[in-house]
């Protein structure tokens, strides 16, 4: 596949100009002008079934680096965009970074892959020495565990084990009130999808010690039928399904469950439904699936969330996903850790992004926090609600308390020795 380029600073050198045939005729004014240019490289997933992922994440980051350019960029040095597609291949996402800083002197990282490609970037950023931001990897030992973080590596995405704490007090409080004790699970068998699913179990039984996990169902990432798994699902009979599938993944699911009436034969917890990529992808939406937010413009419910969801819809002709506010939060992180710092050094951006809170439309208070401690994101709304078949999809959240959360990470991490 050829590869790809974003570069938004020189659409205002080229003049709308071909780029091939600018770039020779401007050529001295193009060099002059990247004596100031930083290029940050971008690895993600630009094609396959979860494409989704890379072109919602780009798009963000599109807007947003516009924006930071016209204010100035990182110090005064514009920002060029470097984008790559690592094909969802977790050693093909590892190539795609070393190349993006040694060849094509990327001096940043903006870490746009799933879990699955997020852990080789790691090593990559470990080994060459560069600031990496990760953008959409929810695993939580990536950050969390402290044989695997690196003084350079961020996150700015949400994580497992703050959804795990919030998602298990919500199910367990259906559970309760509709008194469900047999449990099922049906997620991705990788890392995020079982770090997920272990941890709701966890917090579920923790909130209701009832419960009690009688089948597990694992389907392959990218498995494009799954008619065995959803007749096991059905054959167990559980009372209660929860699934940590996702975009591409979860869509074929829903629309395969559907023709076996599953959703109305048990209650159904699916974490990642609540987002536009899959919610305006089903066929027929069911009723009454429970899901926490991913990204919908009405939560949080402010002014800020609506605006940058519209504007983005007007540009893309689609709305925005999770993903894309993930990359929002990354890389306005580094554009006020750089002025902070003022500077565009990698190093010197990282130690003032330590601890650092910004102003954030997706924060539960409007604000977000990059923790020092494991450098990763706090403070970002979360709820969970019901689905309808139409606008506003989920009309009614349950929003999370950040304290309960923190009190209970904290009792988690030191069950695992991260602290």
């Amino acid at each position: 596949m050829a590869r790809k380029r974003v570069d938004l600073d020189r659409r205002t050198v080229l003049k709308g100009a071909a780029a091939g045939a600018a770039a020779t005729i401007f050529a001295p004014n193009i060099v002059a002008a990247q004596s100031k240019v930083i290029r940050i490289g971008m690895p993600t997933i630009l094609s396959g079934r979860v494409a989704q992922l890379g072109t919602s994440s780009r798009n963000a980051i599109q807007m947003e680096v516009e924006k930071i350019n016209a204010a100035g960029g990182l110090a005064g040095r514009q920002i060029e965009m470097v984008i790559r597609d690592s094909k969802g291949q977790p050693q093909e996402a590892a190539r795609v970074s070393r190349e993006l800083v040694n060849s094509d002197g990327c001096e940043i990282l903006l870490d746009a892959e799933a879990s699955s490609g997020s852990f080789a970037v790691q090593e990559v950023a470990k080994d060459l020495g560069v600031l990496v931001m990760h953008t959409n990897s929810e695993t939580s030992s990536l950050t969390a565990d402290p044989k695997i973080r690196i003084p350079l590596a961020f996150r700015s995405c949400r994580q497992g084990i703050h959804d795990a704490v919030v998602s298990g007090a919500y199910a367990a409080e259906i559970a309760k009130a509709k008194k469900i004790n047999r449990w099922g699970t049906c997620s991705p068998d990788y890392a995020y999808g079982r770090d997920n699913t272990q941890l709701f179990v966890e917090y579920l039984k923790h909130f209701y010690p009832q419960a009690e996990v009688t089948m597990e169902a694992w389907p392959k990432l990218f498995q494009p039928d799954y008619t065995e798994v959803i007749t096991r699902v059905l054959q167990s009979k559980p009372q209660a399904l929860y699934s940590a599938l996702w975009g591409g993944d979860l869509t074929s699911w829903v629309d395969q469950a559907n023709i076996y009436a599953l959703f109305s034969q048990m209650e159904v917890f699916a974490i990642n439904m609540a987002d536009y990529t899959v919610l305006t992808a089903v066929k027929n939406l069911p009723k009454g699936i429970h899901s926490a937010t991913r990204y919908i413009k009405t939560y949080p419910n402010t002014k800020a969330n609506a605006e940058w969801g519209d504007a983005y819809r007007a540009r893309f002709k689609e709305y925005p996903t999770n993903w894309s506010w993930e990359n929002w939060v990354g890389i306005h992180f580094i554009a006020e850790a750089s002025k902070k710092a003022n500077s565009a050094d990698g190093k010197k951006i990282a130690e003032a992004m330590r601890g650092l809170k910004i102003d954030c439309p997706f924060g539960a208070d409007g604000t977000v926090t990059m923790r020092a401690d494991d450098q990763t994101v706090i403070g970002y709304a979360i709820g969970w609600g019901t689905t309808i078949s139409g606008e506003p999809y989920v009309p009614e959240v349950t929003g999370a308390k950040w304290d309960t959360i923190l009190q209970l990470e904290a009792e988690w991490k030191k069950r695992n020795n991260y602290t």
